[in-house]
């Protein structure tokens, strides 16, 4: 491990050779290939849904996992679009000169090595990698076991075209020891590694921020909640909701739960139960939803569970301070929304709630690098600091100060 991570630091000074332009070049380059090598990434994801079925992963899980011919597609795309980004590094952030008359510049600068941790989904191994190449980072990726064949041939496609343009192929690539101990290894050695990007399940962030030496950016768990206000358009956040549920409920900005203010939840709770049960989703709610409707009874660990999967809670509250108070109370600091018409309503629950992304009317869904137009992202970032929400280019960056003088001293 140790040599591996020693010769990914050494080769982040080759980053600083290439320019804006040939990083462009080869970025597509890597976007062909992975359209050009499509059936070798079918047969390789093949092999991990047979063992997805042989360990019964959840439908969720393996939908996270497939791969198709449009998914391959979208991958090449999303490389692409990274392409197309302006360059992060070496912008001038901010000039001025001092009083002593020296002249200072704070300048983009990349990262260095950065270790990102993943589970299920194999696109993560082509978006982050393109991501760090783009922001001239080193990127060392230790995916999820689920996805060993996918990444594996992934970070084939990329490293040949590397090769291919005189470049090491350590820029990108897979830890050699993918077990815990390898992970536990990873995350200590501050020598060679300069962030950790976490992005799983709440075993995994947790034990990676109790254990790091190396600085960590987490991607914590999407417990995202969409609030329906009394004065929301009905018809819309029937829809909002079922999008932010349905659409695809195995993913961090998905919504968990449902709350609903008293004084519209009498007329609005059977229409939702009508539409979620077309969709087939399993509903909890509290005593007063189930006075309204019938669903199961959500206790207080229902609240604080990230499903990943087609199952809602449903909670009736006392206008939007009851939201708030809910998710002041339940939400991680991902993704929250309110449906309603009322500004003043809006303004409130924007200013009151802790979180990455913050929704009036719309989608949590959209909490996403692609959508938020950064082409992807290597994380969603719960953190505050240094980077939070979706992390594209811009989050993979520092900066220094240069400094020109004319022999001052002080």
């Amino acid at each position: 491990m140790e040599q591996f991570l020693a010769e990914a630091k050494h080769s982040s000074r080759v980053m600083g050779t290439i320019s804006g332009a040939e990083k462009n070049r080869i970025l597509r380059e890597m976007a062909n290939s992975l359209r050009a090598n499509s059936m070798d990434l079918l047969e390789a994801n093949a092999l991990d849904m047979l063992d997805a079925d042989k360990n019964s992963l959840s439908s969720a899980l393996k939908d996270r996992l497939l791969l198709d011919e449009k998914r391959i597609n979208a991958m090449a795309v999303a490389v692409e679009e990274i392409a197309a980004l302006k360059e992060p590094v070496g912008r001038v952030l901010d000039g001025w000169v001092t009083e002593d008359g020296l002249k200072i510049e704070k300048v983009s600068i990349p990262i260095g090595v950065i270790g990102i941790i993943y589970e299920s989904r194999p696109n993560v191994t082509s978006d982050t990698a393109a991501l760090c190449f783009k922001s001239s980072n080193v990127c060392v990726l230790k995916g999820g076991k689920e996805a060993e064949n996918s990444n594996r041939a992934i970070a084939k496609i990329l490293q040949s075209v590397l090769e291919k343009n005189n470049l090491p192929k350590s820029l990108i690539s897979l830890i050699p020891d993918s077990s815990r101990e390898g992970v536990a290894k990873l995350i200590k050695m501050d020598k060679y590694v300069d962030l950790i990007i976490p992005r799983g399940g709440e075993g995994l962030i947790k034990y990676v921020c109790d254990n790091a030496t190396v600085s960590v950016v987490k991607h914590d768990k999407g417990q995202c909640h969409t609030y329906i206000d009394k004065d929301a358009k009905l018809d819309d956040a029937i829809k909002i909701a079922i999008n932010a549920k349905v659409q695809r409920p195995g993913v961090c900005n998905a919504m968990e739960t449902l709350l609903v203010d008293s004084a519209i939840a009498k007329n609005a709770l059977p229409l939702l139960k009508a539409e979620f049960d077309k969709a087939h989703t399993e509903l909890k709610g509290c005593i007063n939803t189930q006075a309204i409707i019938d669903v199961t009874l959500a206790t207080e660990k229902d609240y604080d569970t990230e499903y990943l999967a087609n199952i809602l809670n449903i909670r009736v509250v006392e206008g939007v301070e009851g939201a708030i108070e809910h998710i002041v109370r339940f939400g991680s600091g991902h993704s929250e929304a309110i449906i309603t018409q009322n500004i003043t309503s809006a303004e409130m629950f924007l200013n009151a709630i802790d979180a990455a992304a913050v929704y009036v009317n719309a989608s949590t869904r959209f909490t996403d690098g692609g959508a938020f137009g950064f082409g992807a992202e290597v994380g969603i970032s719960t953190n505050k600091l240094h980077a939070r929400g979706p992390m594209g280019i811009e989050g993979l960056t520092t900066y220094k100060f240069k400094i020109y003088g004319s022999g001052q001293i002080r």
